[in-house]
């Protein structure tokens, strides 16, 4: 039986996912990725995290884009700034991307 919690849990990053398939690929977004390049003080998070969600919603990740959705909010970003980004980038990437970048972000940010 699934109770309303269940529902409503955030589901395994596709690096989590991938993990035991790809773990040597995994240890590579930890070190140097996320150790190394998300750590370079030339862009704050927030900054690295409005980046990534642009080039994710532009490259249609729909896959990655809850984890960036949620790790961006968590670095500063707001909801109406994602929405803005994801507008924004509908006339660079497509409307296509962005319908869909839109869908998935209702689905992850919005209860």
């Amino acid at each position: 039986m699934t109770t309303q919690s269940d529902t409503h849990s955030t589901p395994p990053s596709p690096r989590e996912m991938a993990r035991a398939f790809t773990p040597a690929l995994t240890e590579l977004v930890e070190d140097p990725l996320y150790s190394q390049v998300w750590a370079d003080s030339a862009l704050s998070p927030r900054d690295r995290s409005i980046a990534t969600v642009a080039a994710v919603v532009a490259l249609y990740r729909p896959e990655e884009l809850p984890a960036q959705l949620r790790r961006a909010v968590d670095n500063g970003v707001t909801q109406a700034e994602l929405a803005a980004i994801i507008t924004h980038i509908a006339f660079y990437a497509g409307f296509p991307a962005a319908i869909s970048a839109s869908a998935i972000a209702a689905r992850t940010l919005l209860d």
